[in-house]
């Protein structure tokens, strides 16, 4: 049996941990079966947004006869794009196994690992020829991440079907597709092979797209989705079926309650994109003292342990904001607990996320459903992107910056829909993070003109405005 200081499951964040620990010369290991980086480097954040660039150009192409200019799209070598990408991101994740295979007081597992007890894990290798070893560490992080579900329909066991991790590859772009799915990962997708070509069909179970959005927002996307896609919101894939070298999916009304009939699409495709769920149920949680819900993610406290001493987890399988970057961030959090010592408490509410349709989505904070539904009292102010002159010259109609505050200015939420959203959240972000977290952290910077970034100040200044307008006496005075 081999033994370690620190022992990390899983090679995307996790290995963060692992290496911090090496470098602060404890012996740390790595146990992971698929391709380093995690999902986000091979199947997942980076393939899938250089993709959605591809179409991003492809559109801009078929734009400039708006512009006045004479350009013509060509043709659009699908299987050189797709090609293009897995290349580079697995290269990505092989300089990354190769880091942490060359790095000092660091041993990388290549296999699959499974509890024994609390401190003891079996790793099934991924060479058929070798033998299991166990890896024991004095302190244990799981960082397993997550992967597609497949949720229960009816006849999808018996059907070829795509989930997200599949359909980033593909050989030849499918001439018909149905995504079942309204969610981020079933909007960007829908974007792209829309905006390709395919012809498109997207069910959704909610009324509009991304409904976890605010409601601002996920009409736009919704909105905007329909000029790529066959909407069909408001219904849910009740069965699949294979006629032949297609796939036949009958969608009915989500709604009890709707009297709607049922609506049968066939395809040559099938994508499902009804979300992840975490990938600890390979993990034998059993054998430990680690708590798990029924969905399968794990239980911690606020500074990221688990129920059993000594384990720590971070990630998809935590559950609290599913996103690298908050993988990221919670790295950084168990790194300063167990490697450092600290005490310390992730703080989620300056999180930010970025949905890349066409327009993209960026958000950070509450949304304002989500605001009465708690009673919190807010004001609001929402302006459109044609509030910026550049705005305005690249004819962003349906983007728009929604702001939630509080009475005191307190920023409670910022919603962003429009060009380069999730760049133009971050100043809203560091103002939540950083200063006092107001409105005037953001209103009263100098911003840019002509920048994209006056419309995020355009929308904070009207919340900052409205509030000065009532309080300061001089005001007062000098209308006298």
């Amino acid at each position: 049996m081999e033994s370690y200081d620190i022992v990390v499951i899983g090679g995307g964040s996790g290995s963060q941990v692992a290496t911090a620990a090496a470098e602060a010369d404890l012996e740390a290991a790595v146990v992971e079966r698929g391709p380093l980086g995690g999902a986000c480097i091979t199947r997942g954040c980076v393939p899938s947004k250089a993709l959605i660039h591809r179409a991003d150009v492809v559109e801009e192409v078929r734009r400039t006869e708006e512009f006045g200019i004479a350009a013509e799209l060509g043709d659009v070598d699908y299987g050189e794009i797709t090609s293009s990408i897995h290349d580079t991101v697995y290269e990505k994740a092989e300089k990354q196994e190769s880091s942490l295979e060359d790095a000092d007081n660091l041993t990388l597992y290549r296999g699959e690992g499974r509890f024994v007890d609390d401190r003891t894990l079996e790793v099934d290798p991924n060479d058929r020829d070798a033998d299991s070893v166990e890896v024991q560490g004095e302190t244990v992080v799981l960082a397993v991440g997550s992967r597609p579900m497949v949720p229960p329909i009816d006849g999808l066991e018996d059907v070829e079907f795509l989930t997200s991790d599949d359909a980033l590859f593909l050989d030849d772009r499918p001439d018909e597709l149905v995504i079942v799915g309204g969610g981020y990962i079933g909007a960007e997708l829908g974007y792209f092979f829309g905006a390709i070509g395919a012809d498109v069909t997207m069910v959704g179970r909610s009324e509009t797209l991304v409904p976890e959005e605010d409601g601002a927002v996920s009409e736009v996307v919704t909105d905007s989705l329909a000029k790529y896609c066959d909407l069909y919101t408001g219904y849910e894939a009740a069965e699949v079926s294979q006629d032949g070298n297609r796939v036949v999916v009958t969608a009915a009304p989500s709604d009890d309650d709707d009297d709607g009939d049922a609506v049968d699409f066939e395809a040559d495709e099938l994508l499902v994109a009804t979300g992840r769920r975490p990938n600890t149920d390979t993990l034998d949680l059993d054998a430990t003292g680690v708590d798990a819900d029924d969905k399968g993610y794990v239980e911690v406290d606020d500074r990221l342990e688990t129920t059993a001493d000594g384990i720590w987890a971070l990630g998809d399988i935590v559950g609290e904001q599913p996103f690298k970057h908050a993988a990221d961030y919670e790295a950084k959090v168990v790194t300063a607990n167990v490697v450092d010592g600290a005490d310390r408490e992730p703080d989620y509410s300056a999180m930010p996320h970025a949905i890349f349709t066409s327009p993209q989505v960026a958000s950070v904070g509450r949304t304002e459903s989500e605001l009465e539904e708690a009673g919190t009292e807010y004001e609001s102010a929402t302006v459109p992107f044609d509030a910026a002159p550049l705005g305005m010259i690249l004819e962003a109609d349906d983007g728009l910056v929604k702001v939630l505050a509080a009475p005191d200015g307190e920023v409670l939420g910022c919603h962003i829909v429009g060009p380069q959203a999730s760049t133009l959240i971050q100043e809203v972000v560091v103002a939540m993070d950083s200063g006092s977290g107001t409105v005037d952290d953001v209103a009263d910077p100098v911003h840019v003109h002509p920048a994209l970034s006056e419309v995020v100040y355009a929308a904070f200044d009207e919340l900052s405005s409205s509030r000065y307008s009532t309080a300061p006496d001089w005001r007062d005075v000098s209308d006298e």
